[in-house]
């Protein structure tokens, strides 16, 4: 699918039909047709915006004769098996003399707002200064994607303190997953961010230089949240795992010590059941009530022998 954006003369974000200069061309999902045309429309190298549709391309900056081409790692919320999954994708930003591109797998919250107009000062033939409003977008969405983990994670812990399954333990190896793929991609974007403060091919204002080091200050606050948050999760993990493997310790350690108690009366009645001549007390009418309470003084002793060595 492909959008064009333009602002026009009265600030107003307007749907065009036709590509022109100072427009904003957004890519989702595009088909090899709508890739050809803004290749040979807007002189960039099909190959490279088809980069970011790769899952696997890695954040870079490149620069080339007529246009600069962006990639970075933006966050997406999954829902998988009726549950969130989050996951990190690649977005290019193809920055020519006339117009921006955007290529992007999936429409994603980043440029949403863009698209509907709901960002201040949001101007499409400031292209500079578009780039680095949605480079801060996406940083403010990993901070809000890494609050929504916390929250979860926390859930997900009241759950484990009532009931400890592996299902919960499973979420939160979910949840580590979706951390650790997010440090991973704000590790590679700031390397990005920071070739873009030192780069000259692109062309910055003192007001974009106070955006881009904005941006680079969310997007460490970002790997920071994100390092703190898996930390946590990682040490939560390992305690319950330690306290269901020490609960589960304790429940046969329980059934061990019935077994040994219960394995007194078997042994009596094993002996008294044999085929043996002169049995002691077989001639006594009380024989069985002694035996049956000699067992159970028995039994009963090695059980508070047991239960003095907190073996229940």
């Amino acid at each position: 699918m492909i959008q064009i954006f333009k602002t026009l003369e009265d600030g107003v974000l307007s749907t065009e039909n036709e590509i022109t200069d100072g427009c904003w061309i957004a890519l989702t999902r595009p088909d090899a047709t709508e890739l050809h045309m803004v290749s040979e429309q807007c002189g960039v190298d099909i190959d490279d915006l088809r980069a970011p549709l790769d899952e696997e391309e890695r954040s870079r900056l490149m620069t080339e004769d007529n246009y600069t081409l962006i990639l970075v790692d933006i966050p997406m919320l999954e829902d998988k098996n009726e549950k969130d999954k989050y996951v990190t994708i690649p977005l290019g930003i193809v920055l020519t003399d006339k117009v921006i591109i955007t290529v992007c797998l999936e429409e994603t919250n980043v440029l949403t707002p863009f698209m509907k107009g709901r960002v201040r000062s949001f101007y499409t033939y400031k292209k500079t200064r578009l780039i680095l409003q949605i480079l801060y977008k996406n940083a403010t969405l990993y901070l809000q994607y890494l609050r929504n983990i916390d929250r979860k994670s926390e859930q997900i812990e009241e759950k484990l303190h009532i009931s400890q399954k592996n299902e919960e333990l499973i979420e939160l190896l979910g949840l580590e997953k979706s951390l650790v793929y997010f440090t991973t991609s704000l590790r590679s974007n700031e390397v990005v961010l920071e070739k873009m403060l030192r780069t000259e091919q692109i062309k910055k204002y003192p007001d974009d230089e106070e955006l881009l080091e904005d941006v680079i200050i969310e997007n460490k606050q970002a790997i920071e949240m994100a390092n703190i948050y898996s930390g946590i999760l990682s040490g939560t993990m390992d305690a319950f795992a330690s306290v269901i493997s020490n609960n589960l310790n304790i429940v046969m350690k329980l059934l061990a010590t019935i077994t040994i108690v219960l394995s007194i009366p078997t042994m009596i009645a094993s002996f008294f059941g044999m085929n043996f001549v002169n049995i002691p007390l077989g001639d006594s009418p009380f024989g069985f009530v002694v035996v049956l309470i000699c067992t159970c003084l028995i039994t009963g002793a090695a059980a508070l022998v047991m239960a003095k060595k907190k073996m229940f």
